[in-house]
């Protein structure tokens, strides 16, 4: 099987291909320029396999939730080359994902916070499964620092940008003290790809045009009226 992986939601632009198996991948932190790097890393990473685009059996892609127009990047372009290509596709969670890294590095529970602008993070609780997966231990949210759900006790690892802008509310909400923070955490392409294979080998893909992003929030952008009154508030 040829699974194609991308992922556009934060800061960092990545892809990832797996080829029967063998999975390798590209990673940048590309601020603002997704629509520049993105392509190209994909066909540089396709062509350096020695495939074709019509050789891929499906794309995987991840869907946020993160920044508003680096989940559209995503989104849009895995829906286009679905269509083009006709193949199916499988969208992953940005947070899972990231659990995925820490848990594939040791860790045993998760806390994935990225954050959402706005004095606001998003916000995911897993644990490792005995097949080494996140398991959710809670819905996926968006909500302040200090409204983060209180955590069951025991050892916990500590990944994404949400732990770097808001660590101590975060803590103090939580009540826990990670073993580890890694606050420059970030999804990948590969833990994308990672979580999609059990979904694509299940027959559980999607055709392109049913693939949506997850924003979490109901309202993806504050009118300007709603900012200013943001901004006198605090």
């Amino acid at each position: 099987m040829k699974i194609l992986a991308l992922d556009t939601a934060t800061e960092a632009c990545s892809v990832a291909l797996s080829v029967d198996g063998r999975i390798q991948e590209r990673f940048e932190t590309a601020g603002r320029s997704h629509t520049e790097r993105l392509m190209p890393m994909v066909q540089e990473l396709v062509a350096g396999a020695g495939l074709a685009f019509s050789q891929l059996d499906g794309i995987a892609c991840g869907v946020g939730p993160g920044s508003f127009a680096g989940v559209r990047i995503g989104v849009g372009y895995t829906k286009g080359l679905a269509l083009a290509l006709d193949r199916p596709v499988v969208g992953v969670s940005s947070l899972p994902a990231m659990a995925l890294r820490a848990i594939r590095g040791g860790a045993s529970r998760v806390l994935a916070a990225i954050d959402a602008r706005m004095n606001e993070v998003y916000w995911g609780a897993y644990r490792a499964t005995a097949d080494g997966l996140p398991q959710p231990l809670l819905e996926e949210r968006v909500c302040t620092p200090v409204e983060v759900p209180r955590t069951a006790g025991g050892e916990w690892t500590a990944v994404g940008t949400g732990w770097g802008s808001y660590g101590d509310a975060l803590r103090a909400a939580a009540a826990v003290e990670p073993r580890q923070v890694v606050a420059d955490a970030l999804p990948h392409a590969e833990d994308i790809l990672r979580l999609a294979l059990p979904q694509f080998q299940g027959g559980q893909a999607i055709s392109g045009d049913a693939l949506l992003p997850l924003y979490l929030r109901n309202k993806v952008a504050l009118t300007l009226l709603e900012q200013a009154a943001l901004r006198a508030s605090r």
